[in-house]
C-alpha cells in the first residue's frame, strides 16, 4: 500500500486535450472512486496511473517516486478490468496464480499464496473448476484474486461490476468493501454508477470533461454539492431544479408557477438562480405555512418503492419528482401540490453553475 499523487496531469491525443491538468492525491489505504458520465476522463486517468496510457504532461508519483516513464510491471499496481480477462482453459487455481508465474518463489510458497487468496475470496472449493463452471460474480472474484496474489502496492478497478446483474452487483460491492477493510489497501475505482460510488468510497472524485469538479466524502458531496452537475449526478433520483429570478423581495419563479417564500441569495437583482431540491425533501401534500418552495401540477407517473412512492409531477417549471408515503390514494392525472422547506433547498448561480450560500 502507498500514496498515489497526480500533479497537473494532462492527456492529449494529437492536438486534442482530454485531461486538463488535474491534481489528486490518494492517501495510503484510501478507497477513492472516480465517478462521472461516459467520456469524462475517469478511465483514461486510471490507465495513466496503471501505465497503460502515456502521460502528456505533469507528474505521477507512487510512493513519492515519479513513475511517468515506468512500465506497468515496474509500478507494482494491480488492475481489475470490466471484462474478467481470465483464461478459459485454466483452472481457478491456475488463473489466480498466473501473476506469480515469473515470481522467484518456491512452488510450495506459490501454492500457499494462492490458497490464502482463495480463502479470502471464498474460492477454495472452486480452485479446480474452469471459468465456464463459474457464475459472473465468481469469475470477477477470480480476476480480483489474480490481482491480489501479487501483493501490489495499490489496486485499480475499471468498472468491474458493470457486466453483472443488479443482485450480483450489490453483493460484489459489499465483498470489495469488506476486502478493502481487511487488506487496508489503496484502491482507485472507476465507475459511472453513483450508487457504487456512494456505497463504497471513502472519497468520491466527480469528473466531467477531463476536469475534477469536486472531491469529498459521499455525505459531503450529497449534502454540499459545489455545482449543479455534482448536485444532479450524486443522488438518486437526480436533484430537481427550477429557475428563479432574484428580486428585492425574494426569489420569484421564472415561469410563475412555483411559489417561493425565500429571500434572495447574495446575487445581483434580476440574476437567475437555480433552486434545487431532492425528491425525498419535496413532499406531496398541503404546505404547512413555513418558508420554502411549493410546486403544483398534474401527476404523470407513480413509482411505488415499498417504503415510499416517487411521484412525477408535470409543473409549469418542468417535471419534478416528489415523495409520498407508501400507502397513499394518489392517481395519475390528479393535480397535487408538493412542498419543501427552506432548509432543504439548494441555490446555484444559473450562469456559472456554482453553489451559492443559502440566504
Amino acid at each position: 500500500m502507498t500514496e498515489i499523487q497526480l500533479e497537473k496531469i494532462t492527456k492529449k491525443y494529437g492536438a486534442i486535450e482530454t485531461i486538463h491538468g488535474i491534481d489528486l492525491t490518494v492517501t495510503d489505504g484510501e478507497f477513492v472512486v472516480l465517478v462521472g458520465p461516459s467520456g469524462c476522463g475517469k478511465s483514461t486517468t486510471l490507465r495513466m496511473i496503471a501505465g497503460l496510457e502515456p502521460i502528456t504532461g505533469g507528474d505521477l508519483r507512487i510512493g513519492g517516486e515519479i513513475v511517468n516513464e515506468h512500465e506497468p510491471k515496474e509500478r507494482n499496481i494491480a488492475m481489475v478490468f470490466q471484462n474478467y480477462a481470465i483464461y478459459p482453459h485454466m483452472s481457478v487455481r491456475q488463473n489466480i496464480g498466473f501473476g506469480l508465474y515469473t515470481a522467484k518463489m518456491s512452488k510450495a510458497d506459490k501454492n500457499k499464496r494462492i490458497e490464502e487468496t482463495a480463502e479470502m475470496l471464498g474460492l477454495v472449493e472452486l480452485l479446480d473448476r474452469k471459468p465456464s463452471a463459474l457464475s459472473g460474480g465468481q469469475r470477477q472474484r477470480v480476476a480480483i484474486g489474480r490481482a491480489m496474489v501479487r501483493n501490489p502496492v495499490a489496486f485499480l478497478f475499471d468498472e468491474p461490476l458493470s457486466n453483472l446483474d443488479a443482485q450480483l452487483r450489490s453483493q460484489m460491492r459489499i465483498e470489495i468493501k469488506r476486502l478493502h477493510q481487511r487488506l487496508k489497501s489503496t484502491i482507485v475505482y472507476v465507475t459511472h454508477d453513483q450508487v457504487e460510488a456512494m456505497t463504497m468510497a471513502d472519497r468520491i472524485v466527480v469528473m466531467r470533461d477531463g476536469h475534477i469538479l469536486q472531491s469529498g466524502s459521499p455525505t459531503d458531496l450529497y449534502e454540499n454539492p459545489s455545482d449543479i452537475f455534482t448536485a444532479r449526478f450524486i443522488g438518486n433520483p437526480s436533484m430537481n431544479m427550477i429557475t428563479a429570478i432574484a428580486t428585492q423581495n425574494g426569489l420569484v419563479a421564472e415561469n410563475g408557477n412555483a411559489v417561493l417564500s425565500v429571500a434572495s441569495p447574495d446575487v445581483a437583482i434580476n440574476s437567475k438562480v437555480s433552486v434545487g431540491v431532492r425528491s425525498h425533501a419535496l413532499s406531496v401534500g398541503v404546505p404547512n405555512g413555513a418558508a420554502g418552495l411549493t410546486l403544483t401540477g398534474e401527476i404523470l407517473v407513480l413509482e411505488p418503492l415499498g417504503s415510499e412512492t416517487l411521484v412525477h409531477i408535470d409543473t409549469a417549471d418542468g417535471v419534478v419528482i416528489a415523495s409520498a408515503p407508501a400507502l397513499h390514494q394518489l392517481t395519475a392525472g390528479q393535480t397535487v401540490s408538493a412542498f419543501a422547506s427552506v432548509e432543504n433547498l439548494y441555490f446555484f448561480d444559473s450562469d456559472s453553475q456554482k453553489a451559492l450560500m443559502r440566504p
